[in-house]
């Protein structure tokens, strides 16, 4: 199937990466199509004109608002590298506590984000760090304590609200103890549904009392909630426990080519099952040689069925009311720079200095 014979419906659902610093030709089309975002790495360029340009490439050829996302949590996972400014980690914020400076830094970071034409942060990461050995939140999350997460998570999105960046809360409903990796294989949460909404269920629902506009699931196996499917493929997780928690957001279901989900469903699969069971958009980062066939199985379920019209249209309805929060977003940004400028650079000296202080009172 050619990216002509996709609808517009369909392609709005994606949200795709892809390797190199040019965008595809493939990928062009898709963008004037209708797809729903791209999703960027460090791979994609050098340095912070590049990003810039390249996003201004990618805005130049939609008639609308398209979601250009990046993950940029602070710490050394996910980050971008020199010249932008090197943010405090989730885990050391958490250590500190303080939800201003959180606010103050995430403010920063949206400003940097926002010069490079990004509109959408994959974050906060909301995730409880529940066992040490966890791949998934060492370092990534704001601690164990499920009332600091909500805190300091919702510091998080106000600094990039403030600054008119997306947030997106992740990764619902939390990896709670799990420690294996999802990148890698299926991670499994052995709680009920009891246990999660006295933790792990918590700072999703400060955040969506606070207006969060999307949040990002896990491929996590919940076996006493449903033992057919992982979370973001679960119609009794997302239709259920999440829709039931007043969210009316965008869900947005994870890479669907993650090792977690990967290894017993594809993709094409997934991408079918997830929409299914309440997600509104997926991302589909590492391997641009799925999205097509994504598109294909995907045109192919709508065309015969496979998705409840009202579901249909009401998931439409909530991607366009997404996109309308980015107009005001999209007007003229930032200079480049901003980035790694000497006043990001004093707040992030200011919380390393307060959280020296503090662990060294402790001691």
């Amino acid at each position: 199937m050619t990216p002509t014979q996709v609808s517009a419906e369909v392609l709005e659902k994606l949200i795709v990466g892809f390797h190199g610093r040019e965008l595809p030709g493939e990928l062009r089309d898709l963008l004037e199509q209708g797809l729903g975002g791209v999703v960027l790495f460090p791979r994609n360029f050098n340095g912070s004109a590049e990003l810039r340009a390249l996003t201004d490439e990618i805005k130049s050829l939609v008639g609308h608002p398209v979601l250009i996302g990046i993950d940029q949590e602070g710490g050394t996972r996910f980050s971008l590298p020199e010249p932008f400014t090197q943010w405090v980690s989730p885990e050391d914020l958490g250590k500190l506590d303080n939800a201003e400076l959180v606010e103050k830094q995430t403010a920063a970071l949206a400003r940097e984000l926002r010069s490079v034409g990004c509109n959408l942060d994959f974050a906060p990461m909301l995730d409880l760090h529940m066992h040490p050995d966890s791949p998934v939140t060492r370092v990534r999350s704001f601690g164990s304590q499920a009332e600091k997460a909500s805190r300091l998570g919702s510091a998080f999105a106000r600094g990039l609200v403030k600054e008119g960046v997306l947030a997106c809360a992740k990764h619902f409903p939390g990896h709670g103890d799990a420690t294996v990796d999802p990148h890698l294989d299926s991670a499994v949460f052995r709680g009920d549904l009891k246990r999660l909404k006295s933790a792990e269920l918590v700072p999703f629902q400060a955040l969506i009392s606070a207006k969060v506009p999307m949040i990002m699931t896990a491929h996590i196996f919940l076996p006493k909630i449903d033992a057919e499917f992982p979370a973001s493929l679960s119609r009794k997780v997302l239709s259920g426990i999440l829709r039931d928690a007043k969210f009316d957001g965008v869900i947005l279901a994870d890479d669907l080519a993650m090792g977690a989900i990967a290894n017993t469903w594809t993709p094409m699969e997934s991408a079918v099952r997830t929409f299914q069971a309440g997600s509104d958009m997926a991302l589909l980062c590492h391997d641009w040689t799925l999205v097509a066939p994504s598109l294909q199985r995907l045109s192919l379920a709508r065309s015969r069925g496979e998705f409840d019209d009202a579901d249909w249209e009401a998931s439409h309805k909530r991607i366009e009311r997404l996109r309308e929060k980015l107009k005001p977003t999209d007007q003229t940004p930032p200079a480049l720079g901003v980035v790694g400028c000497e006043e990001h650079r004093a707040i992030v000296e200011e919380i390393r200095l307060q959280l020296a202080k503090k662990l060294e009172n402790l001691s």
